[in-house]
C-alpha cells in the first residue's frame, strides 16, 4: 500500500511539472511569448533569406539556422512544400560564394536519404546549378560544401545519376581532381565514385537474390552506364595515381575504389608501371606499420587491413 501510495504521489509531481502544451503555451502567451512550430521558424529564415533588404550577414545566418532544421526528414519535406527548397536552390545562382556556400550546406542536408525532396531538386535545376559551381572558379570551401550537396543528391538515386553522367558530371570531377591545392576534394570524389559503383552492383545483386527491387528502380540502376564511363574518361589512370596522396585514410579511400574498378580497369592497371611501383611501396610501408600494430597486441588493427587491400591488388594485377 505504502509503495501504491508513493506512486500516485509521484505522479502527481510529473504532472505538476510537465504540464500540457497548451498550458504552457497559454503561460508563454501571458508572458508575450510566442512558441513557433518548425515550419513557421523555416519560413521565417526563407523569408530572411530572400528578402532583398536583407544584409548578406543575416542571409548567410539564415542559411545556417536553416541547415539545423532540415536534417530532419519532415521538416526537409515542409521546406519544400512551401517553395523553400526552389529558393535555396536559386541561391546557387548568387554572385556571392558564401551564398552559394551555405546554400549548398542547406541543401546537402535537405537530400540526404530523402527520395521526396531529392526528385525536387532534380526538377528544380539543382544538379545542372552544382555541377556549375564546381566547373567554375570559385573558393575551395564553397567547393566543399557543393560536393557535400551533390553526393547527397546522387546517393540512392539512380535517375540523378543518369542525368549527372548525360550532363557530362564525370568530366567536371576530373578537371575538379586535377587542379593544384584540391586534393581533399579528389579524396572526396574518389569516395563518391566508390559509393556510386558498390550501389549499383549491390542494387542490382540485391534484385536478383530477393526480388525485393522495384522493376522501375532496377531498370533506372541498369541505365546508369557509370563503369563504361569512368574507363572511357581516363578514371584508371586517375585513381591510381591519387594513391601518392600521403593520408592514410586518403589512401585508403584510393584503394577501395581501385578495387571496385578492378574488373573495369584491368588491364590499363597492368599497363600502368607507375602503380606497381606505388603498391609495392606502400607494401614495404605497411607491412613495417602492421608489424608495430602486432607488437603492440592489435591483431586486426587499420595498417593491417589496408596491407591486406594492397596485397589483393598486387596478386589480382601479377
Amino acid at each position: 500500500m505504502e509503495s501504491s501510495k508513493e506512486d500516485k504521489e509521484r505522479q502527481a509531481e510529473v504532472k505538476r511539472l510537465f504540464r500540457p502544451i497548451e498550458e504552457l503555451k497559454k503561460d508563454f502567451e501571458e508572458l508575450n511569448v510566442v512558441i513557433e512550430t518548425d515550419m513557421q521558424i523555416m519560413v521565417r529564415l526563407i523569408n530572411k533569406f530572400n528578402s532583398s533588404s536583407s544584409t548578406l550577414e543575416e542571409k548567410i545566418a539564415a542559411l545556417f539556422d536553416l541547415e539545423y532544421y532540415v536534417h530532419q526528414m519532415d521538416n526537409a519535406q515542409d521546406l519544400l512544400s512551401f517553395g523553400g527548397l526552389q529558393v535555396v536552390i536559386n541561391g546557387l545562382n548568387s554572385t556571392e560564394p558564401l551564398v552559394k556556400e551555405y546554400a549548398a550546406f542547406v541543401l546537402g542536408a535537405a537530400f540526404s536519404s530523402n527520395p521526396k525532396v531529392q526528385v525536387e531538386a532534380i526538377e528544380g535545376g539543382a544538379l545542372q546549378k552544382l555541377l556549375v559551381i564546381l566547373a567554375t572558379e570559385q573558393p575551395l570551401t564553397a567547393k566543399k560544401k557543393v560536393l557535400f550537396a551533390l553526393c547527397s543528391l546522387l546517393r540512392h538515386f539512380p535517375y540523378a545519376q543518369q542525368q549527372f553522367l548525360k550532363l557530362g558530371g564525370l568530366q567536371v570531377l576530373r578537371s575538379l581532381v586535377q587542379q593544384k591545392g584540391t586534393e581533399v576534394l579528389a579524396v572526396r570524389v574518389v569516395t563518391l565514385l566508390y559509393d556510386l559503383v558498390t550501389e549499383k552492383m549491390f542494387a542490382e545483386e540485391e534484385a536478383e537474390l530477393t526480388r525485393e527491387t522495384s522493376p522501375e528502380k532496377l531498370q533506372q540502376y541498369r541505365q546508369v552506364h557509370l563503369l563504361p564511363s569512368l574507363r572511357e574518361q581516363g578514371w584508371c589512370e586517375i585513381t591510381a595515381h591519387l594513391l601518392a596522396l600521403p593520408e592514410h585514410d586518403a589512401r585508403e579511400k584510393v584503394l577501395q575504389t581501385l578495387g571496385a574498378l578492378l574488373v573495369t580497369c584491368r588491364d590499363h592497371y597492368h599497363q600502368d608501371p607507375q602503380l606497381s611501383r606505388m603498391l609495392a611501396s606502400l607494401q614495404d610501408e605497411y607491412q613495417v606499420l602492421a608489424a608495430l600494430e602486432l607488437q603492440d597486441g592489435e591483431d586486426e588493427g587499420y595498417f593491417r587491413e589496408l596491407l591486406g587491400s594492397i596485397n589483393s591488388l598486387l596478386k589480382e594485377l601479377s
